[in-house]
């Protein structure tokens, strides 16, 4: 796993929650819980290709 999309799920995460804050003392409590699904819904999308990359080398490793 490269150090790379740490720092990018971090970045995602900080940009987030400020953005949740924000839109939560604007009195925007919907769209701030919208942009926190979306934040949630990004990083699992980037996932996605390393939680596979995974399960192939744990299959190939139990030679299954």
């Amino acid at each position: 796993m490269d150090v790379n999309i740490i720092f990018k799920i971090a970045a995602i995460g900080i940009i987030v929650a400020v953005l949740n804050t924000l839109l939560s003392r604007a009195g925007r409590e919907d769209q701030a819980m919208l942009t926190t699904l979306a934040g949630v819904i990004v990083v699992l999308m980037m996932l996605l290709p390393q939680i596979k990359s995974l399960f192939s080398e744990v299959k190939s490793l139990f030679n299954l």
